[in-house]
C-alpha cells in the first residue's frame, strides 16, 4: 500500500524530520530503545497539528507520516541485516 499518496505536499517535512530525530535519539544512550516510537509518535503529531493546524485530520496525519518515518528506518534495518547475513553466506 502507498501511504505516501494521502499525505499532503506540506506535511512530507514531518517525516523527513521524524526520521531524522529518530536517528539522533538512537544515539542517545539513555532513552531506551522501546521509548522511541512512542517518543517519535508524539513529535509527529505535534509537528504535524503546527504544519496544517489544529484538527483530527492533521493528528490523523501526523500518525500516518509517524508510520511511513518508522517504516522506512525499518526497511532500512531489514535490508541491512539481509545484506549482512549474505555477506556470511559467502
Amino acid at each position: 500500500m502507498d501511504l505516501i499518496k494521502f499525505i499532503p505536499e506540506q506535511l512530507l517535512i514531518v517525516i523527513a524530520a521524524t526520521y531524522v530525530v529518530g536517528m539522533f535519539l538512537k544515539q542517545i544512550q539513555v532513552i531506551k530503545d522501546n521509548l522511541i516510537p512512542v517518543i517519535l509518535l508524539t513529535f509527529a503529531i505535534v509537528f504535524s497539528l503546527l504544519v496544517a493546524g489544529l484538527s483530527a485530520n492533521s493528528a490523523l496525519l501526523g500518525i500516518l507520516c509517524w508510520g511511513v518515518a518508522v517504516g522506512i528506518n525499518q526497511t532500512n534495518k531489514q535490508l541491512d541485516k539481509l545484506k549482512e547475513e549474505n555477506k556470511k553466506r559467502v
